[in-house]
């Protein structure tokens, strides 16, 4: 088959992390991939994306910003990601056999309309239940578009003000009605699962589960993995993107309290993570880690770039409690982890967390919070702990792991981590469900095909009632602003107010 991803922005997350895999995982099965994104910094990418082992189509990011004004981020992702989808439906001269489609779904209905498989794909034939079908029939399929849900987008934004909450508006009615318009839906967990039933009632029907996997490469940095060992400390770890919602100062809090346990200076906090100079919240969010080890009374010190300063690293672990190392590559995370008795995963209602499996494939235990995926992941006392997101929970089980703990005890743990991760969640697991869903959806014909002619109505004819209301909500929405006070808008409200009389009454009309 011919399969194409679109994903927003491919940098390093949990998301891209997914993304990556599967589309290695079905590359290796056979079949003929593309990935299509917004944004790609090769210096800030996974090394599958970097060494071009993927086949990646970057297109959007020079045209439309991320934000307007530090705001909108969602307006802004949603048109880079239209933009991309467009360029893919009007230049690329291929025809695909499956879409996938993550994290935003708005794109999905335009993927309907302009994805028509003329001619099926070099590998699909291979297939005895979809060659089984007459070429007439198979023209007349539309490509399978499957999209996988990461966790409801409208569960992620901030409703602080009236004007918030109205501005979300029709972005939440437009996100129910294109994740419908799927062929397959997935997410990532049972906890995912039950939040989307929850919140998408208008959709009936269940999304079937397909865990992340975890890659099995485990390259580790030799030379970092001696300067941890050499240094005679016992290190704990934390791997996370420096985001506020990852909770990593409910680590820090809780080591900081051990710090009059005889033995503490032998040893140390390691806080690894994802950091982009160009989001204002990771330069925010470090700060004030950074700000709360001065609070606390904690010895810390900020590594950049690893691999080029191993001489500070070195210097650094024997004289500091806390280091903060950002943006690291995969081997120097590896040796980091190979090397550290614990990983602390410290998100709260994370709607899954990959880094717990990949310190389990490691062979270390994770101590993590009793909420979202991890309860999937994590069983608590035999892989790792599983605790509330609180500080006196939090402190007891870091002093074991560090200062109780027999090297035989975490040794055994971490066997059965990596027991756990090889049977559950490896990536030929991960791609073959992914593979599965594509086929069984190709072998019937979806209820949705019977209205995938219809046009939507933004490409209707206009007619004078489409103006009439078009204005009746222009002046509805000014009047949420400003009331009956005559105030003439920015530039910038008026692009957004019509951003959203367009979107509202498109949706509805």
């Amino acid at each position: 088959m011919k399969i194409a991803f679109i994903h927003p922005d491919l940098g390093i997350g949990g998301a891209e992390r997914l993304v990556v895999d599967a589309a290695v995982g079905l590359q290796s099965l056979g079949h003929i991939v593309t990935v299509y994104t917004s944004r790609c910094d090769r210096k800030h990418c996974f090394e599958e994306v970097r060494d071009g082992t993927l086949n990646v189509v970057v297109k959007g990011d020079t045209i439309f910003p991320r934000t307007i004004f530090g705001r909108f981020a969602i307006m802004c992702a949603i048109l880079r990601q239209l933009h991309l989808t467009l360029f893919l439906l009007q230049h690329e001269n291929t025809t695909y056999d499956a879409i996938f489609v993550d994290q935003l779904s708005f794109c999905i209905p335009l993927l309907r309309i302009g994805l028509d498989r003329r001619k099926p794909g070099p590998n699909c034939e291979s297939n005895s239940a979809y060659s089984r079908r007459s070429a007439s029939e198979r023209r007349k399929r539309k490509a399978r578009i499957l999209f996988y849900c990461h966790f409801p987008d409208k569960l992620l934004a901030t409703r602080k003000s009236l004007i918030k909450r109205l501005y979300r508006i029709p972005f939440d009615t437009i996100e129910a009605y294109s994740t419908s318009r799927a062929d397959i839906l997935m997410v990532n967990s049972r906890f995912t699962q039950r939040i989307f039933r929850q919140e998408f009632p208008s959709i009936n029907r269940t999304p079937g589960v397909v865990y992340p996997c975890v890659s099995e490469s485990q390259d580790k940095n030799e030379q970092v993995v001696r300067l941890v060992r050499d240094s005679g400390k016992s290190t704990v770890l934390s791997v996370n993107r420096f985001e506020r919602k990852k909770g990593i100062a409910l680590g820090i809090s809780a080591y900081a309290a051990l710090r009059e346990t005889p033995g503490f200076a032998k040893t140390a906090l390691l806080i690894v993570g994802g950091y982009d100079s160009a989001v204002k919240e990771n330069i925010e969010y470090l700060s004030e880690l950074q700000g709360l080890c001065d609070m606390l009374g904690m010895e810390h010190k900020t590594i950049w770039d690893i691999e080029k300063n191993t001489t500070l690293f070195s210097a650094a672990l024997s004289s500091s409690s806390v280091l903060f190392c950002p943006s690291v590559s995969s081997p120097v995370r590896n040796a980091l982890l190979s090397t550290c008795c614990a990983l602390t995963y410290t998100p709260t209602n994370e709607h899954f967390g990959i880094v717990p499996l990949e310190a389990m494939l490691m062979s270390v235990p994770v101590i993590a919070t009793s909420t979202g995926g991890p309860l999937e992941t994590v069983d608590d006392g035999v892989t790792g702990w599983l605790r509330t997101p609180d500080v006196s929970a939090w402190t007891p089980v870091l002093k074991h792991v560090l200062f109780e703990a027999t090297d035989a005890e975490l040794k055994a743990m971490g066997k059965r981590c990596r027991e756990t991760v090889l049977k559950k969640f490896s990536r030929t697991e991960m791609a073959t469900s992914f593979q599965r869903a594509f086929l069984s959806a190709s072998e019937f014909s979806s209820d949705q095909d019977n209205h995938a002619d219809q046009q939507p109505a933004f490409l209707r004819t206009p007619k004078p009632r489409d103006a009439a209301w078009i204005a009746f909500l222009g002046w509805a929405t000014y009047y949420c602003k400003y009331g009956l006070e005559f105030t003439v808008p920015s530039f910038s409200e008026v692009i957004v107010g019509a951003c959203i009389v367009l979107v509202v009454y498109y949706a509805f009309f």
